[in-house]
């Protein structure tokens, strides 16, 4: 299943959601009635009478019965709404409301600063913005979850007892299975089955606290204390009837998700044994994946089960999910891993290290269409290995300033800089026109101190510098965006990269802002979107040649792999930018399948060649960035960094 299948598969659920939602507010509302016509035929009737038949009741109390189903309508409908409401910010509430510490981008903790080059590594890999990384504090279990609407406001967080227990393969296994979750749209569902199932549970939190004081009720011997303890226990039933068919619902969802996560880890990190030995440690430790935080609303979201749950538990069995991707594990293994986890970790270590040494001279990339499709939202330990040597190659200067709150602008305006120095020269001018003369030397020191960016560099630059440059105030960002639009039209022209560059650090920002707004997929097809296809098409092949036969042949190639007929004619795109601009917002709202298509024709039209150019490949990725399909690093290790 690839990328766009498990975006079908994201939407499908969505409606299933919906409609399960809809069975559980119905069996609610009846469990209220059948509390109110018991509660009714009690008051109802005086000693020494014949009790009242259950049709006089309902009939007598049609009105009292419709407005009992009307306020539980009305408490569980506010409550979501309420809830959906304060998720709008994104993934880090979530992890806020749980106690997460937000990482720094220039911490020096050796544990969160291990913790945040693994989520770096696996973001560049897969081609999406950094997300802001948490740690819970206070919990001691092994867990993890990532939450939010949509890559750009994503946040992973990990409990302390992740960082503490876990060796860094491992923490790349569940760091890795917790990027399936956000680039399989599976993070999405979470965030709004969180947000719908509020008000649902919030009827047996209210069950549970009745429950708790309910023996005040009890101290009156008449038949009112009677009355209120019916109630007390009714209502506690009615809450009890929520949790079921909510942990159902969350089961129902988040159980074969499970398992595809944890498959995706182990073909991202090409190690069985990274996320393997992490589930083996939650089963072998006393507070394994169990949280001191109540994880009722979030324990679809999870890592692992972060309570004990006698049924509808919303993951797997531990020991199934240990088999599966490790098959040949025997659960007497388990009795004497505790003794060898110290020496386990040592070897890691090493055996990371040696890792690291072999992997800048590995030179994997992708070389046809379908092993682009099939890396998008699933990128392999190839992809990992070349995050890893890009990070390794920027310089220790440039890497802390684009973790840095008060450097990350200056980063973006650093990765626009051109090759030319009389270009450069308009460009630092136009810094110090709309930044000031404090911007610019910064950006000229950037330059002293690592060089210019090469073309690998530049995205993931910014990629890096994203979680920073987003926690600055909106009018401060808008004048960054227009600087470095400035610094684009510097040379009187505008390169495409550039502009997509610009597009894609606008788009992410803005989406940050206004996350549950975004939508990965609409329902055009491309049949309506075919002059837009066609001229964007013609836009990459263009300008990754400057032969008009190659061009030619490019773009033909893109041609079929849409399924257009060969002699269909390349558009002129002398305003490519107007082209641009009009024509991927449109693309932005093609269906799944129709993006994959599309995607495979831009594969198609950058790859006909053979060659592997750096420029043209990132070309590629922003524009596939811009319709929301995130491409994993395409290129080979990056190059040393040309000096000014």
């Amino acid at each position: 299943m690839n990328f766009f299948e498990h975006q079908d598969r994201a939407r499908k659920q969505t409606r299933w959601l919906v409609l399960a939602f809809a069975l559980a507010v119905g069996a609610i509302v009846v469990a209220i009635d059948l509390i109110l016509l018991v509660v009714l035929g009690v008051t109802g009737s005086e000693p020494g009478q014949a009790p009242i038949s259950l049709k006089e009741t309902v009939t007598s109390n049609l009105d009292l019965l419709a407005g009992g189903a009307v306020a539980c309508l009305l408490v569980i409908g506010l409550a979501s709404l309420f809830k959906t409401a304060s998720l709008r910010s994104g993934g880090g509430q979530v992890a806020r409301q749980l106690g997460g510490t937000l990482v720094e981008s220039d911490t020096r903790d050796l544990s969160r600063r291990r913790l945040r080059n693994v989520v770096e590594e696996i973001a560049l890999a897969s081609g999406v913005p950094v997300p802001d990384i948490y740690v819970l504090e206070q919990e001691s279990g092994i867990n993890a979850f990532a939450a939010g609407f949509t890559p750009a406001d994503a946040a992973v967080a990990v409990t302390r007892g992740a960082l503490e227990k876990l060796d860094r393969n491992e923490l790349q296994g569940v760091i890795a299975h917790e990027f399936s979750h956000i680039l399989n749209g599976d993070m999405r569902i979470n965030i709004r089955l969180m947000g719908a199932l509020f008000g649902i549970l919030l009827l047996a939190l209210i069950g549970r606290r009745v429950l708790i004081h309910s023996h005040f009720a009890g101290r009156s011997r008449d038949r009112n204390g009677a009355v209120v303890l019916l109630i007390a226990f009714g209502l506690m039933a009615v809450g009890y009837v929520g949790l079921f068919f909510g942990r159902w619902i969350k089961a129902a969802v988040s159980r074969q998700r499970e398992y595809l996560a944890d498959a995706s880890a182990v073909q991202f990190t090409r190690d069985p044994d990274g996320i393997g030995g992490a589930l083996k440690k939650i089963a072998v430790y006393s507070d394994a994946s169990f949280l001191e935080a109540d994880s009722e609303e979030i324990s679809h979201m999870l890592f692992g089960d972060g309570r004990k749950m006698l049924m509808f538990s919303t993951h797997p069995p531990l020991l199934k999910r240990i088999g599966r991707v490790d098959p040949g594990f025997q659960p007497e293994e388990l009795e004497t891993l505790s003794a060898r986890i110290q020496r386990d970790r040592i070897r890691s270590v090493k055996k990371e290290e040696s890792r690291a040494k072999r992997g800048g001279r590995e030179k994997p990339g992708f070389f046809d269409a379908d092993a682009v499709i099939n890396g998008i939202g699933n990128p392999d330990w190839e992809r990992m290995l070349v995050a890893a040597a890009i990070a390794a190659s920027i310089p220790d200067n440039i890497a802390q300033a684009a973790h840095s709150t008060e450097w990350a602008p200056e980063v973006l305006f650093y990765s626009l800089l051109d090759g030319d120095s009389e270009i450069r020269e308009r460009q630092m001018l136009a810094i110090a026109s709309e930044m000031g003369g404090q911007s610019e030397a910064q950006v000229s020191a950037l330059v002293k101190a690592g060089g210019l960016p090469t073309p690998e560099q530049r995205l993931p630059l910014l990629e890096i510098a994203f979680p920073a440059l987003k926690r600055r105030p909106a009018e401060f960002v808008n004048q960054v965006l227009e600087t470095a639009k400035a610094m684009i039209d510097a040379d009187g022209r505008t390169e495409v990269f550039e502009y997509l560059l610009a597009r894609v650090i606008s788009m992410h920002l803005r989406e940050s802002r206004s996350p549950y707004q975004v939508r990965a997929s609409g329902n055009k097809s491309l049949q309506s979107c075919r002059d837009e296809a066609l001229r964007l098409l013609a836009v990459l092949a263009s300008h990754g040649s400057s032969e008009p036969a190659e061009i030619s042949a490019s773009f033909s190639a893109g041609l079929a792999a849409l399924g257009q007929a060969a002699d269909t004619p390349m558009p002129r795109c002398d305003d490519w930018v107007t082209v641009l601009d009009s024509g991927l917002s449109k693309l932005d709202g093609l269906k799944s399948g129709e993006k994959e298509i599309l995607v495979r024709a831009m594969t198609a039209v950058v790859l006909h060649d053979g060659r592997l150019e750096a420029t043209e490949l990132e070309l590629l990725r922003v524009s596939s960035e811009l319709i929301h399909v995130p491409l994993p690093l395409l290129t080979a290790p990056p190059r040393t960094s040309p000096q000014s």
